[in-house]
């Protein structure tokens, strides 16, 4: 099926699956509620129509603050589809982020969740001066202001305007007129300091990277995604939301991150966008899982799983000895079979994105037979660049480029990339226009690589992440940060030393791991910050932190750290929304610890 718009695809695809096919399946009272293409076409128009007559135009950018759900993607399709720009953002993004971003794009109207996301926006609306509606996609939330609805009630006043003919045909006539260079959404990406920036994505920008990752990787109408990743990030915009709907397959809404352990085995997907930090969490409770068990079973365990990276390192050199088959079949029926089943059954693979894959994660992953592909891009190459690809997985690297992107390496190491799915620009900001993309077309991604032998791409690190020690050494920390978090006792890892004479690092423990080593220990305590702060504690979580950092340089190791009494959370503003550290608020929170590492003793 061809098309060159997302309106246009939204129309092709609805009318050819129509009531015979799911399109989304969300969760009420306990049950999974089965939603047809044909289902979904209505309510958009409906709802598209109830936009029109609140005033809602063509280029008009609209707001969607919003978890994963149905209305979100019925709201997409509206606001999209009557040629408006919709401008999602996080929902855990506070009142006063809210006000910049709504006020830096002028939004006229913004579709909100529930009485939470409702306040946020009320508390800055004053201050918005082009916004003219707020509307609440639950029908439980009342409000006396005039410019508040539910959704529900614009899209029953979409139902009495029009006859279902005329909603039909009168949105098919507005989605048609959208152009491939047409703006299609601003997607507003964090920066390390200062504003964020509203990346503006064209549907020609959109509908090239699908194009791309289609080739890239097989799927099709039969098969079901489950998606838990914020639809408001680029990754999971394209790779979870508008790959699996271009071709048909149905999109299952996990609850919540919390809920995808239990979800997983209800819906029991086929394919799942994640990122590294729930794999590396999967990983270490299934390590922890082993560890209640018995000896006996502890030692299978451990066995089948070195068999299986035995015989994976053999199948990437071209080998496939007949004794290490043989015992990878028998790890895959003791072992192995039983962790597939746990995630459904049908799990053909994770496309992992959004940050680094430790290599120690994939190839546990990759030896248990559950395929990992990995991805690289960014927000401004709507995002997908590279990614690796069935059968030719190179472990450590995110593959090649999409057929439609090229790639090339700077002279500083520096990734730079070109193709039809890099942005038309930021938001009212030609100055960081011009410096993210040359008068060539080449995006300048910030981030540092290589080429391997086999054509690969290996991410390095950010360019503006690498540490710059006082003696002028360069170090990457993103690797050593993988590596230590590797200990059992580690959750977390953020390297210090930037101009400093040596590395440092602040980490925040694994607390259940902490408890178990104070029982050992009879260490007794009445809060986490007595517990790190036991000589016992810290010097085995130091002999442990000497172990892993054996084979780095000198210049490398860390050679201080502090415990921090408290995880890293997305509440607390440490972790971005993908889970990734936001290393600048990290530092600026904990200066007062990073400076008492650097004291001279």
């Amino acid at each position: 099926m061809q098309f060159s718009t997302i309106p246009e695809m939204f129309i092709k695809i609805c009318k050819r699956f129509g009531h015979n096919k799911t399109a989304f399946m969300y969760k009420k009272d306990g049950v999974y509620i089965d939603v047809s293409y044909e289902e979904v076409r209505e309510k958009v128009e409906c709802f598209a129509v109830g936009l029109l007559e609140l005033g809602v135009h063509s280029g008009d950018r609209v707001g969607i603050v919003s978890e994963n759900r149905l209305e979100w993607a019925i709201a997409d399709f509206a606001i999209t589809g009557i040629g408006a720009v919709d401008v999602p953002i996080f929902p855990t993004l506070t009142a006063k982020q809210e006000e910049f971003i709504y006020n830096d794009c002028e939004a006229v109207a913004v579709v909100v969740s529930n009485s939470f996301q409702l306040k946020k926006i009320l508390e800055v609306k004053e201050t918005i001066p082009s916004l003219r509606h707020v509307i609440v996609m639950n029908d439980d939330v009342t409000s006396n202001q005039i410019f508040v609805k539910s959704m529900n009630s614009v899209i029953l006043r979409g139902t009495e305007l029009r006859t279902r003919e005329e909603r039909s045909n009168l949105f098919e006539e507005m989605a048609l007129k959208a152009e491939p260079d047409d703006l299609l959404t601003l997607i507003y990406t964090s920066g390390t300091t200062g504003n964020p920036k509203g990346v503006m994505l064209t549907n020609k920008n959109i509908v090239a990277n699908l194009i791309g990752v289609k080739d890239a990787i097989p799927f099709d109408e039969t098969d079901v995604f489950l998606s838990f990743l914020p639809m408001c990030h680029s990754y999971e915009r394209t790779a979870g939301y508008y790959t699996p709907i271009c071709v048909g397959a149905t999109i299952a809404f996990a609850e919540a991150i919390e809920s995808v352990g239990t979800n997983i085995t209800e819906v029991r997907p086929t394919l799942m966008t994640t990122v590294p930090r729930l794999l590396e969490l999967i990983r270490k409770r299934i390590y922890q899982n082993i560890e209640k068990e018995s000896g006996l079973k502890q030692k299978i365990f451990h066995w089948a799983v070195k068999v299986g990276i035995d015989y994976l390192h053999a199948q990437q050199q071209g080998k496939n000895p007949l004794g290490l088959k043989s015992m990878y079949l028998i790890a895959d029926k003791l072992v192995f079979s039983k962790i597939r089943a746990r995630t459904g059954g049908r799990l053909r693979m994770f496309a992992s994105g959004g940050a680094a894959l430790p290599d120690d994660v994939c190839e546990f992953f990759l030896a248990t037979g559950i395929v990992i592909i990995e991805g690289y891009g960014l927000t401004e190459s709507s995002p997908v660049i590279t990614t690796t690809r069935l059968g030719k997985i190179e472990v450590g690297t995110v593959g090649i480029p999409l057929i439609n992107v090229e790639i090339k390496i700077a002279e500083d190491g520096e990734i730079l990339a070109k193709g039809d799915n890099m942005m038309k620009g930021y938001w009212n900001d030609p100055v960081a226009t011009n410096e993210a993309i040359d008068e060539d077309g080449w995006l300048y991604t910030g981030d540092i690589g290589r080429l391997t032998e086999k054509g690969n791409l290996k991410i390095t690190d950010r360019k503006k992440s690498i540490i710059v020690s006082s003696g002028g050494k360069n170090i990457a920390p993103q690797p050593i940060e993988n590596i230590l978090s590797q200990s059992p006792y580690i959750e977390h890892c953020v390297l210090i030393g930037d101009k400093r004479d040596y590395i440092t690092a602040l980490l925040t423990p694994d607390f259940d791991q902490l408890k178990k080593l104070a029982d050992t220990f009879g260490i007794k305590y009445d809060s986490p910050s007595e517990l790190i702060g036991n000589e016992k504690i810290i010097q085995t979580i130091k002999n442990d932190v000497d172990r892993l950092q054996n084979d780095f340089a000198k210049y490398e190791r860390v050679r201080k750290f502090k415990l921090l009494s408290q995880p890293f959370t997305v509440e607390n503003g440490e972790l971005t929304p993908k889970l990734s550290i936001k290393r600048h608020v990290v530092e600026r929170k904990f200066h007062y610890l990073i400076e008492e590492m650097y004291k001279i003793d």
